[in-house]
């Protein structure tokens, strides 16, 4: 498994693509943080990065796919996973390896913006900033990091074209992030089905997280959708085997 982890880590920064992808998840929350008038801090008026966790999952709805998409498409593409059938791997160690390296590159993008946790503690004039809820928000933003990351994997394998999986990928965990929510306030579910409808998506429980408050059901529902997908990712690899 490790190995196959830092063969995906050695290829992803190999090439200027995982630099620029993490780069630009950066500068966007930069710009949306410090710069934009309508999302500043500074127009704020108060010490807290809940803009930050607000915006995060957008732009990591296309950044996960962007560090996910060439996980299993290049694979099928190039032809390389037919070595992977000569090894004396199993589909757990060959998938576990893949989204291993993916959601390590993931956080690593994330660990930068830490620092602005910092300046904005540098900025405060009177009061203190609330670590104990930020510390909360970012476990969240890793618990959705890591479903993200299970659905690209997940979809990198019905493709051997890593555009086309990309797109997939975004689509579905916009669908899973936003889509229920969404659907739950058409007027017909409105007092019915919209409560479970609501908690079958990510949003729901992205936002409780978010606010520092961790709940077992939201960490559960985040580990079961991931493994879910890793599921079914072993299940498409198995068709191809």
């Amino acid at each position: 498994m490790w190995s196959i982890c830092k063969k995906e880590l050695r290829q992803f920064f190999s090439s200027l693509t995982g630099y620029l992808a993490i780069g630009v998840f950066l500068l966007l929350m930069g710009l949306f943080l410090f710069i934009f008038p309508d999302t500043s801090i500074f127009d704020f008026g108060f010490a807290t990065m809940d803009k930050f966790f607000e915006l995060a999952p957008w732009i990591l709805l296309l950044l996960v796919p962007a560090i996910t998409m060439r996980s299993f498409s290049d694979e099928f593409k190039s032809g390389t996973y037919e070595l992977l059938k000569t090894k004396p791997l199993t589909f757990g160690q060959i998938i576990g390896g893949k989204y291993a390296a993916s959601f390590i590159v993931a956080l690593l993008a994330l660990l930068p913006s830490l620092l602005y946790v910092l300046t904005i503690k540098i900025l405060i004039v009177k009061g203190s900033i609330d670590s104990g809820g930020i510390a909360g928000s970012y476990v969240g933003l890793m618990m959705l990091v890591a479903v993200f990351t299970a659905i690209g994997i997940c979809c990198s394998t019905l493709t051997n074209n890593a555009v086309v999986g990309f797109l997939i990928s975004a689509v579905a965990c916009f669908i899973f992030y936003n889509g229920f929510q969404a659907v739950s306030q058409i007027a017909s579910f409105k007092g019915n089905a919209d409560y479970y409808i609501e908690q079958a998506g990510i949003s729901n429980h992205y936002r409780s997280m978010s606010r520092g408050l961790i709940e077992v059901k939201d960490v559960v529902y985040f580990v079961v959708v991931t493994v879910l997908f890793l599921l079914i990712t072993r299940r498409q690899l198995m068709k191809k085997w």
